[in-house]
């Protein structure tokens, strides 16, 4: 019997109780290492049913709970952004709107002005015309007196030098009858 079970021994192991090639490979070891191979599996399976696999699941949840609530925050910033942007277009037009009528009440306060120094201007320069008609007038007047007498002493100076006389009434009245044309 002792030869028998060293045979059946024999068949994985060598003579000194060295394995023969590769011990995994050897068909009188398949059953024993299957068992262990099915008992290593349940053990695994119940670690990670029971410990791993919860964790895992709670913290994909809680992941996930937390995406969901990040993707939550992010459209209630995105409204309230686009609530900002539509306040913020309006200030704007309401700004431009204020900036258009200030502008519009500037330009007629520079208009009225303006037409008031216009008219201030208007009336100064008609007043220096009047003036200056005044002045003319009077020179006019003046001159055509200053030119009668001239006249008349040219003309009673020429007749003198002639060696002949003249009387101051004959000389103006040729003098005014010339100048009347």
């Amino acid at each position: 019997m002792a030869t028998e079970t060293h045979d059946a021994v024999s068949a994985c192991l060598d003579s000194h109780g060295g394995a023969v090639g590769m011990p995994q490979l050897c068909g009188d070891w398949f059953g024993n290492q299957i068992f262990w191979l099915a008992i290593a599996l349940v053990v695994l399976y119940f670690i990670l049913s029971r410990i791993a696999l919860p964790r895992i699941a709670a913290v994909l949840a809680e992941r996930q709970g937390s995406i969901t609530n990040d993707l939550a925050a992010a459209e209630d910033l995105k409204a309230r952004a686009t609530e900002a942007e539509e306040t913020y277009k309006q200030a704007l037009a309401d700004a431009r709107a204020e900036a258009q009528k200030i502008i519009a009440e500037t330009k007629a306060a520079i208009k009225e002005d303006l037409d008031r120094a216009n008219e201030e201007a208007d009336a100064e320069i008609r007043a220096k015309t009047e003036e200056g008609e005044k002045k003319i007038a009077e020179i006019r007047a003046g001159t055509l007196d200053a030119v009668k007498e001239v006249a008349k002493d040219v003309t009673s100076e020429l007749v003198a030098s002639m060696g002949q006389k003249a009387d101051g009434r004959s000389v103006s009245a040729a003098v005014n009858a010339r100048m009347k044309g």
